[in-house]
Order: C-alpha cells, then structure tokens, then sequence
C-alpha cells in the first residue's frame, strides 16, 4: 500500500528532478553547468581526508561520481524540504537557492548564466513544493526535468563541437613521425610506448573543462619581469620542440593506471623566462588558469634549466585536447601532476614566496613533490620462446633522469633482472620483460624499478596524502 508519506517523498523528489534539470539548461545557454558549478563547491569545501576516500573508491571515475552525488544531494535536499511544515517551504527553497547563486559567484568556474540557472532552479522548487504533485502531476515533473536535462547536454554538445571544429582547423602540432619502437612491439597487451591522447588519464578539480578560443586566447608573462610577453598560439608553435615524458598523478597508486607516456610540442620555459628578464626580487613561478586556479614553482631551476620545464601546447602531433589543457598548460617532467603546472594556462607571473598555491591551502605541502621510480606489471602470459615459461612484461619510470633496471620477485625470492626495451628518453617510461619457469600453482609477482639516479622504489605502501604513493605492484596468477 502507498501511504501520503511515500506520494510526498515522490513528489518531493520528483520536483528536485525538475528544479536541477531547469537550473542546468539555463546554466547551459552559456556554457555553464549548475551540476558543475556545485560539484567544484564540494571539492573546494570538502575536508582533504574526504575526498582522497572519494578519489580512492571512484578511481578514474571521479567526476561523474561527483556529478551523481550533487544530483542526489539537490534531491535529497528536495526530500527534505517537501518533509517541512507548508509554511517554511517556500523561505527555505528561496535561501537555498540564494546561497547557490552566492556560493556560484564565488567561484573560478562562475558565469551569470549559472547564477540564473541556480535562481531559477531554486523558484521552480519553491513552487512545486508549494504544489505537492501526485500521481500524473509527479510525472509530469519528471518529464520536465528530463526533457531540459536533455536541451542542457544538446546545448553542451553543440558548444564542444563548435571548440572541437576550432582546434582542428589549428593544424598539427609537432610532428610525431614515424612510431617509435623499442624492440618490444611483439608482446601483446603490453601498454604502448607512446599513450594515445584518449587513453592519458585526466585529474584535476573541474568536472568540465573551460571553453577557450584559439583566436582571442594569449598567454601572458606578468610580474616582477623587465619585458612582459603576451603571446599567441602561433608565435609559441614558432619557438616550440617535440620532447617525450612521462606524466603521473599523484594519486597513482602501484599498478594503477593513472600514468601515460606522451610526445609532447612546448616552448621551453628557461627560453621564455630569458625573454622576459625576471627581476632579482622574482622567486616563484605562479601559473595561473583562466579560471584563476594557480600552481606555483620555484623559479631558480626553471630559469637554470636544471628542471626542464615547457610551456605545452601539442601532444602526439596535434594540439592539447579541452580536457589535457587546451591551448596550453605547463609540464616539468618528474614532478607529480599537481604539481607540475596549471592545465588551461592565460598567464605566467613571477612573484614572490607570498603566493600560496590551491592545495596548499586544502593541507598539501607547498612541494614540489617529485615522482619516485615505479615499476608498473601489465603482461603475465604463457612464454612463446619455450613450453613452460611464463612472460612478465610492464612498464617502468624514473623521470627525469630515467630507469637503470627494473626487477621482478617470485613469491618473496630473490629479485630477478629483466630486458629493459630502448629506452625513449629518460624522462618517458621505458617497457620491460622477462620470461621465467613456473611450477603449476599460485604465485606471487613483484616488480620494482630503480632511477639512473640510484633511488629504488620503495616497497612500503603508503598512501597519495600527504607525499606520494609508494609500494610494489603486486599480482598473484596462477600457472
């Protein structure tokens, strides 16, 4: 039996369906996502320890985990509201949706289409609550939200082609040639030596990439320099060189996926920074979005080339993709993701130590944080040079100074050294194998990496926060 409880707990949630879906199309008409817009407020409130569980348990799947919980959050808000006496309904649907629109003007991925999109969502919810549908008028609501749901991703979609149609009239960037090969083409399901653009992993804290225009977009140098530069797509391709590298997130847990090997097109940064003429009171590198997100670097290393640092705008001979930091994005090879350089670049400034970076202010140490040597296990297949060897095969790095050797232990013997391929560059990964004799039955296989540096990976595991992963990959297989 359907009690009035239940018809109200539908209702209500069938009115939250409404009130977000008309939010999110008129967020839309500009290129502005409410769902957006309030999954960044949550990544930028939640306390660090929540969301290195939430990374953990999504994975590579944190941003739709973050679009399904803001859903679920306006709807359970809904819920609680439809539960409120009739008369507080209205005045607490108009705050809530007040504070949206507040907390959305607060924010880099702000715009006023948002900001409408939060007012109206919050009206539509005060009247539909005020309403309390049943039956027929419940789904109708439903199918208003649905139906402008649907018009905000149509909207979405458009706007991506239209940027998608603009970057491909860009033309190639760099020019990645012939395939390189390293000897080990032969090993099926061995991760290829350069990663295709769609299979680079993506993190970072905004669900939706900014929409920039290749034409109108410069890249300017500011601050404590003698000459400021701004600079267009064009006159960076003009000074740019193809350079291979592995890039990590700093999330990436042994064996994990969250690491990819690209040919990529940038300007040197020590090249720009002599351009400038950094002034002798500049310290600091602050690379700023376009949404005003910052990621800092000490400036000494970057100017001495010591750290060798490029402005990217290419990767495996075409321009960066929206969702790897189209136009342009910073990359030092060895350093973590997080900390290698802001994605979306509009400006270079040379600052002092006063800056304070975005997650330095979440609790993460100011870095930069360097990426330790990590043997990674992809292969363990039946050996096609003799009956009854067993083939381990993976990938390894140490950037930048590159891999030496990497090992491979057998349930807790001793470590056992395996073929490294040619290597591509000592900041790219470079592909391993080895073949060994295996007794039928269960075991355990390690394998660690060790940097022409003479750091070895560290077999103790220990979590992303607040330094970096560390530990063996570990596989177990049967024979």
């Amino acid at each position: 039996m359907v009690t009035n409880g239940d018809r109200s707990g539908v209702a209500a949630a069938a009115v939250g369906v409404a009130a977000l879906g008309v939010g999110e199309a008129i967020a839309a008409t500009r290129g502005g996502s409410l769902i957006d817009t309030l999954g960044r407020a949550l990544i930028d409130v939640a306390p660090v320890p929540v969301v290195e569980a939430a990374v953990a348990v999504s994975g590579r799947h944190d941003k739709t985990v973050t679009r399904l919980g803001v859903a679920a959050g306006v709807v359970a808000g809904a819920l609680g509201l439809g539960a409120l006496p009739e008369r507080l309904r209205t005045p607490v649907a108009v705050a809530a949706g007040a504070g949206a629109a507040a907390l959305a003007t607060r924010l880099p991925t702000r715009s006023t289409s948002t900001v409408a999109g939060a007012v109206a969502a919050s009206g539509v919810l005060a009247a539909g609550l005020r309403r309390r549908p049943h039956g027929l008028g419940a789904l109708a609501w439903l199918a208003t939200g649905a139906g402008m749901f649907a018009a905000a991703h149509t909207l979405q979609h458009d706007l991506d082609r239209k940027q998608d149609n603009d970057i491909r009239r860009i033309g190639p960037m760099g020019a990645l040639g012939v395939v390189p090969q390293d000897g080990l083409e032969d090993e099926p399901g061995l991760s290829p030596l350069v990663t295709a653009a769609h299979r680079m992993y993506v993190a970072d804290v905004n669900l939706r990439p900014p929409r920039i225009d290749p034409a109108h977009w410069r890249l300017s140098v500011t601050g404590k320099v003698a000459h400021p530069l701004r600079l267009s797509l064009d006159e960076l391709a003009d000074d740019a060189v193809e350079f291979d590298a592995v890039m990590v997130c700093l999330h990436n847990h042994p064996g994990e996926g969250r690491a990819g090997n690209g040919r990529w097109f940038g300007v040197p940064l020590a090249d720009l920074l002599k351009h400038a003429i950094p002034e002798s009171d500049a310290t600091r590198l602050v690379t700023r979005a376009v949404d005003g997100y910052t990621i800092s670097l000490p400036l000494d290393p970057l100017r001495s080339g010591e750290w060798p640092a490029y402005v990217v705008i290419g990767m495996n001979g075409e321009p960066l993709t929206p969702a790897h930091g189209f136009p342009a994005r910073v990359f030092v090879p060895g350093l973590y993701g997080q900390y290698t350089g802001a994605k979306w670049l509009g400006e270079l400034e040379l600052t002092d130590d006063t800056h304070a970076d975005y997650w330095w202010r979440r609790g993460w140490p100011a870095g930069p944080l360097a990426v330790t040597p990590q043997a990674r296990i992809d292969v363990t297949a039946p050996g096609r040079a003799a009956a009854g060897t067993t083939t381990i095969a993976g990938v390894a790095w140490a950037p930048p100074h590159g891999i030496a050797d990497v090992e491979v232990r057998i349930d807790e013997g001793d470590w056992r050294p395996a073929d490294l391929a040619t290597e591509l560059a000592p900041a790219a990964w470079r592909r391993w194998r080895i073949a060994v004799q295996l007794p039928p039955g269960d075991h355990r296989i390690q394998a660690r990496a060790t940097s022409r540096s003479g750091e070895v990976q560290e077999g103790r595991h220990r979590a992303p926060f607040p330094t970096g992963p560390s530990g063996f990959h570990t596989i177990t297989i049967q024979v």
